[in-house]
Parts: structure tokens; sequence; C-alpha cells
């Protein structure tokens, strides 16, 4: 509902500043549209998507454009944002990608009394509202009553737009995650290119995808270096590179045990367990993916493999702190 009120209010600001070039229709507000690929679009429940082949990889709450900016919205009511900067990066690293000209930014709409505010990144502007509630809506539903409702008031100007009238480019999303895990792992003479992994093209794809692949190890392998591991586990491990929220670059495995049964293996404390990852998630298609690039190369990796590239990645995140 907090969602949906300040979209009614920026919709209507769009509608009175022309320094608002575009302004992204979403909701009630859209035509009704067939779900494309590759592209931005509305989709059936009213939100502003890109969808590469069936899943979709970015939300938008909002999408503005102004004569100097495309600023994507994001609104929430938690009252702790710490963990938002790293939906905030996959976000703009989609719209870095897809509208390479543009300068990207964020626009977030909190309540007063939020914290962690000046963890965000410089690209953000914040807009703060008095504190929502939805207590009188909550109320009137109770009631049961049926009341009257209002006509639906179109808001129209030049600058308001259907999402698939935007030209983007087209992310070769797939392609990019086999280049990806051939690059890192070409060098002749380390395990790993740590100097591909920290370019700016390269990180941009990090934040986008959260993680990227870079081998494999076998079930022997992996045990010598988890021993106290008693899950079920396939004959083969995936190894990927996970960026978490703060920024920090670790490992995590995927061991898929069917089409649809994928597990997410996570290290913490030097134990790893499993958690499993949704059957209709966009990892399970990108494990597949991987899998299959992964029979025209040597991608395997063995214990001592992860232990050097472990320190590799330990060392560069002392640079954070």
């Amino acid at each position: 509902m907090f969602e949906n009120f300040i979209y009614e209010k920026l919709i209507r600001y769009a509608q009175a500043h022309p320094h608002i070039t575009k302004f992204i229709r979403k909701g009630p507000h859209a035509h009704p549209t067939q779900a494309k690929p590759d592209t931005l679009s509305v989709n059936r429940k009213g939100q502003i998507v890109y969808r590469t082949r069936s899943n979709e990889i970015g939300e938008f709450d909002g999408l503005i454009f102004t004569t100097d900016a495309l600023y994507f919205v994001e609104m929430t009511l938690v009252k702790s944002v710490t963990k938002l900067k790293r939906r905030l990066r996959k976000k703009k690293a989609l719209l870095e990608s897809i509208f390479p000209k543009e300068n990207i930014k964020a626009l977030i709409v909190l309540n007063e009394g939020a914290t962690g505010m000046s963890m965000f990144p410089d690209y953000c502007e914040v807009w703060l509202t008095k504190p929502y509630t939805s207590e009188a809506v909550l109320e009137r539903l109770k009631q049961h009553k049926k009341s009257k409702r209002k006509p639906f008031e179109e808001i129209e100007a030049a600058n308001i737009i259907e999402a698939d009238t935007l030209k983007v480019n087209k992310l070769n999303y797939y392609g990019s995650l086999s280049w990806i895990l051939k690059t890192l792992r070409a060098h002749k003479q380390h395990v790993l290119d740590m100097k591909f992994l920290k370019e700016t093209k390269t990180t941009r794809f990090i934040d986008l995808y959260t993680k990227i692949y870079i081998g494999s190890i076998t079930q022997e392998e992996f045990l010598k270096r988890f021993p106290h591991y008693v899950d079920k586990l396939p004959d083969e491990i995936i190894v990927s590179i996970e960026k978490e929220h703060t920024d920090a670059l670790v490992l995590t495995y995927f061991a898929s045990h069917s089409r649809k049964n994928l597990d997410n293996i996570i290290v913490k404390d030097n134990e790893a367990k499993p958690t499993k990852k949704d059957p209709f998630g966009i990892t399970v298609t990108e494990v597949k993916h991987i899998q299959k690039a992964m029979e025209y190369g040597n991608y395997a990796l063995t214990c001592a493999d992860l232990y050097t590239i472990e320190h590799l990645l330990e060392e560069d995140n002392k640079k954070l702190l």
C-alpha cells in the first residue's frame, strides 16, 4: 500500500514537472501488454520488470528519466536499510547495461526514523515521508461495508509513457556468465585471474548477478575441504564467487540434485550448510547453463585451489576495511 500510495504521488509530480522527460507507467496506469524477453515491460502484477528468456531479473518501483539522469525508485518501510545496498547495486548494474549512455541514480523513499542512511552510495537521493500506516484502510475493510468505488483517475502527460516504448541495449545474460567463467580461468600461471576479477566491467556483472561461477569440484575434493559436511552431495559441485552486502567477495557452492532441486551451500565460520533454492528461480537456470558451458573446457578445481582462492579473496577484502 505504501508503494502504491507513493507512486500515485510521483506520477502527479511527474505530470507537473517538465524536467522529468519520461516517467514509466505501471499498475492500473499501464496498458496491458504481453511479457517480452530482453526488454522492460509491466508484468501481470503491474510491476516494471526486465526479463531475460522466461525469468524476471529486475523489478523497479519506478523509473524516472530527467534531463541529466535516469532514476530508479526504491520505496520501503523497513527501519534499517543496511541490507538494501545489495539490491541497489543489482538494479544499478542492470540499468547501466541496458542504458549505457544514461547517468544512473537512485531515488529512495523512506519513512522518517529509518536508520543506516549514511551508508547509501553517492548516487542515491533520499526522500523522507511522515510515518505511514494502513491502519485506517484495514479498519474499513474489517467493517465489511461495500463503499461506492470512485472513478479511476487517469494521469495523462506527454512525458508519461509505457515501458515497452523504451529502446534498450540487449543484455546477453547467459553468454556473459560463460565469458566471465572462461576469462577468469584462462590465466596460464594462476588459478584465478584477479586482475580481470577487479576490472570495472567484471565488477558491474558481479553486482548484476550477485555471484559469478568459476568452476567445479568433485564430491571427494569438496569433502577434503569440508570434512564435517553430512548432507547429500552430487558427484560435481559448482563453485562460485558471491558479493555480500558488505561488498566482500566470498566463495559459495551449488549442489544440483535434479533439474529443479538445487542447494546453495553457504560457508560461515568455516562450516558449510545447505539451503534450498527456489526451483523456479533464475539461479537454477544459471547453474544448468554453466554446467553445459563447462563441458567445453577444463574448469575443475581441487581442495588446494579452494584454499588459494579463499586466501586471494581474503586479501582483497582487507582493502575494504
